[in-house]
Protein backbone atom coordinates (compact mmCIF):
# COMPACT_ATOMS: atom_id res chain seq x y z
CA UNK A 1 0.00 0.00 0.00
CA UNK A 2 1.55 3.41 -1.13
CA UNK A 3 1.79 5.80 1.72
CA UNK A 4 1.85 9.62 0.42
CA UNK A 5 4.40 11.91 2.15
CA UNK A 6 3.42 15.17 3.41
CA UNK A 7 5.68 18.56 3.89
CA UNK A 8 5.39 19.61 7.05
CA UNK A 9 8.10 22.47 6.62
CA UNK A 10 5.90 26.27 7.11
CA UNK A 11 5.45 28.55 3.65
CA UNK A 12 5.04 31.71 2.79
CA UNK A 13 0.75 31.23 2.90
CA UNK A 14 1.58 29.91 6.67
CA UNK A 15 3.73 33.03 7.20
CA UNK A 16 1.05 35.58 6.17
CA UNK A 17 -1.68 33.82 8.16
CA UNK A 18 0.98 34.71 11.51
CA UNK A 19 -0.45 37.17 13.65
CA UNK A 20 0.83 40.87 13.41
CA UNK A 21 1.65 41.15 17.53
CA UNK A 22 4.91 43.45 17.23
CA UNK A 23 6.56 40.18 17.22
CA UNK A 24 9.24 39.51 14.65
CA UNK A 25 8.06 36.53 12.39
CA UNK A 26 10.66 34.48 10.19
CA UNK A 27 10.00 31.13 8.25
CA UNK A 28 13.84 29.39 7.58
CA UNK A 29 13.84 26.42 5.93
CA UNK A 30 10.21 26.21 7.30
CA UNK A 31 10.61 26.31 10.46
CA UNK A 32 8.78 29.03 12.57
CA UNK A 33 11.14 31.51 14.52
CA UNK A 34 9.77 34.52 16.47
CA UNK A 35 11.94 37.60 18.43
CA UNK A 36 10.20 39.60 20.81
CA UNK A 37 10.30 43.24 19.78
CA UNK A 38 13.72 44.89 19.87
CA UNK A 39 15.09 46.73 22.93
CA UNK A 40 16.25 50.62 22.85
CA UNK A 41 20.23 49.52 22.30
CA UNK A 42 18.97 47.79 19.19
CA UNK A 43 17.01 50.13 17.54
CA UNK A 44 19.65 53.00 18.59
CA UNK A 45 22.12 51.08 16.73
CA UNK A 46 19.32 50.35 13.96
CA UNK A 47 18.59 54.58 13.59
CA UNK A 48 22.15 55.50 13.66
CA UNK A 49 23.38 53.15 10.52
CA UNK A 50 19.87 53.62 8.84
CA UNK A 51 20.46 56.93 8.71
CA UNK A 52 24.36 56.94 7.91
CA UNK A 53 23.64 54.74 4.86
CA UNK A 54 20.36 56.42 4.27
CA UNK A 55 22.01 59.81 3.89
CA UNK A 56 23.99 58.44 1.08
CA UNK A 57 21.50 56.53 -1.06
CA UNK A 58 19.34 59.61 -0.89
CA UNK A 59 21.92 62.03 -2.57
CA UNK A 60 22.58 59.02 -4.94
CA UNK A 61 19.26 57.78 -5.29
CA UNK A 62 20.95 55.41 -8.83
CA UNK A 63 23.02 53.23 -6.60
CA UNK A 64 19.00 51.57 -5.07
CA UNK A 65 17.06 51.55 -2.16
CA UNK A 66 17.75 51.23 1.75
CA UNK A 67 15.08 49.62 3.90
CA UNK A 68 14.25 49.51 7.32
CA UNK A 69 12.53 46.50 9.97
CA UNK A 70 9.85 45.50 8.94
CA UNK A 71 9.79 44.07 5.74
CA UNK A 72 10.10 40.70 4.26
CA UNK A 73 12.35 39.35 2.40
CA UNK A 74 11.07 36.11 0.16
CA UNK A 75 14.24 34.45 -0.95
CA UNK A 76 11.71 30.75 -1.43
CA UNK A 77 8.37 29.16 -0.56
CA UNK A 78 10.12 28.12 2.57
CA UNK A 79 12.07 31.50 3.39
CA UNK A 80 11.29 34.53 4.70
CA UNK A 81 12.86 36.47 7.09
CA UNK A 82 13.04 40.36 8.22
CA UNK A 83 16.40 41.58 8.27
CA UNK A 84 17.15 45.12 10.21
CA UNK A 85 18.57 46.68 7.04
CA UNK A 86 18.12 46.18 3.70
CA UNK A 87 20.11 47.79 0.41
CA UNK A 88 18.75 46.50 -2.60
CA UNK A 89 21.04 48.14 -5.74
CA UNK A 90 20.35 49.21 -9.17
CA UNK A 91 20.48 46.17 -11.14
CA UNK A 92 18.28 44.05 -8.83
CA UNK A 93 15.26 46.67 -8.39
CA UNK A 94 12.84 44.38 -9.72
CA UNK A 95 12.65 41.86 -7.02
CA UNK A 96 10.90 44.86 -5.17
CA UNK A 97 7.46 44.30 -4.87
CA UNK A 98 4.59 46.87 -3.10
CA UNK A 99 4.48 44.10 -0.69
CA UNK A 100 7.97 42.74 0.36
CA UNK A 101 11.26 41.78 -1.66
CA UNK A 102 11.44 38.72 -3.85
CA UNK A 103 14.79 37.76 -4.11
CA UNK A 104 18.42 38.54 -2.55
CA UNK A 105 19.15 41.73 -1.66
CA UNK A 106 22.85 43.25 -2.08
CA UNK A 107 23.07 43.94 1.44
CA UNK A 108 21.56 42.56 4.38
CA UNK A 109 22.80 44.05 8.31
CA UNK A 110 21.03 42.36 11.62
CA UNK A 111 21.62 43.69 15.10
CA UNK A 112 22.44 40.77 17.24
CA UNK A 113 20.43 40.68 21.05
CA UNK A 114 20.72 37.73 23.11
CA UNK A 115 17.38 36.02 21.22
CA UNK A 116 19.35 36.24 17.99
CA UNK A 117 22.60 36.25 17.95
CA UNK A 118 22.95 32.44 17.58
CA UNK A 119 20.45 32.75 14.37
CA UNK A 120 21.85 35.48 13.05
CA UNK A 121 25.21 34.45 13.39
CA UNK A 122 24.62 30.58 12.29
CA UNK A 123 21.43 29.64 10.45
CA UNK A 124 20.55 33.34 8.77
CA UNK A 125 24.05 33.78 7.68
CA UNK A 126 23.75 30.21 5.47
CA UNK A 127 20.70 31.10 4.27
CA UNK A 128 22.04 34.34 3.02
CA UNK A 129 25.32 32.80 1.51
CA UNK A 130 23.19 29.86 0.07
CA UNK A 131 20.65 32.39 -1.44
CA UNK A 132 23.07 34.51 -3.13
CA UNK A 133 23.01 37.98 -0.54
CA UNK A 134 26.13 40.18 -1.79
CA UNK A 135 27.45 41.56 1.68
CA UNK A 136 25.75 40.86 5.24
CA UNK A 137 26.71 42.77 8.05
CA UNK A 138 26.33 41.49 11.56
CA UNK A 139 26.28 44.50 14.15
CA UNK A 140 27.32 43.47 17.53
CA UNK A 141 26.69 46.17 20.34
CA UNK A 142 28.16 43.86 23.19
CA UNK A 143 31.71 43.77 21.24
CA UNK A 144 31.13 47.27 19.59
CA UNK A 145 32.09 45.17 16.42
CA UNK A 146 30.88 44.89 12.69
CA UNK A 147 31.75 40.99 10.93
CA UNK A 148 31.17 41.53 7.28
CA UNK A 149 30.48 38.54 5.30
CA UNK A 150 30.85 39.33 1.13
CA UNK A 151 30.28 37.35 -1.75
CA UNK A 152 33.59 36.88 -3.75
CA UNK A 153 33.91 36.59 -7.89
CA UNK A 154 34.34 32.83 -7.66
CA UNK A 155 31.02 33.00 -6.06
CA UNK A 156 32.42 32.06 -2.64
CA UNK A 157 30.79 33.89 0.59
CA UNK A 158 33.67 34.70 3.18
CA UNK A 159 33.92 36.25 6.38
CA UNK A 160 36.08 39.10 5.92
CA UNK A 161 36.88 40.86 8.84
CA UNK A 162 35.87 41.95 11.91
CA UNK A 163 35.67 45.34 12.34
CA UNK A 164 36.18 46.79 15.93
CA UNK A 165 35.17 50.45 17.55
CA UNK A 166 37.86 49.69 19.91
CA UNK A 167 40.19 49.49 17.14
CA UNK A 168 39.15 52.96 15.59
CA UNK A 169 38.07 51.08 12.41
CA UNK A 170 35.64 52.26 9.86
CA UNK A 171 32.92 50.42 8.33
CA UNK A 172 32.77 50.98 4.15
CA UNK A 173 31.29 48.82 0.82
CA UNK A 174 31.89 48.42 -2.31
CA UNK A 175 28.51 48.30 -3.16
CA UNK A 176 28.26 51.97 -1.87
CA UNK A 177 31.55 53.91 -2.85
CA UNK A 178 32.47 56.93 -0.81
CA UNK A 179 30.23 55.96 2.41
CA UNK A 180 31.88 55.42 5.55
CA UNK A 181 30.76 55.40 8.71
CA UNK A 182 33.61 55.43 12.11
CA UNK A 183 32.86 52.51 14.29
CA UNK A 184 33.39 54.70 17.26
CA UNK A 185 30.73 56.73 16.03
CA UNK A 186 28.51 54.18 15.41
CA UNK A 187 28.63 52.78 19.50
CA UNK A 188 28.96 56.19 20.51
Amino acid sequence: MPTTSHDARLTYHDFVLLPDDGRRHEIIGGEHYVTPSPNLSHQELVLRLALALGHHVEDRPDRGRLFVAPLDVVFSFHDIVEPDLIFVARDQLDILTERNIQGSPALVVEILSRSTRKRDQGIKRRLYERCGVREYWVVDSETASVTISRRHPDGSFRTLSLLTASERDTLRTPLLPGWSLALARLFR
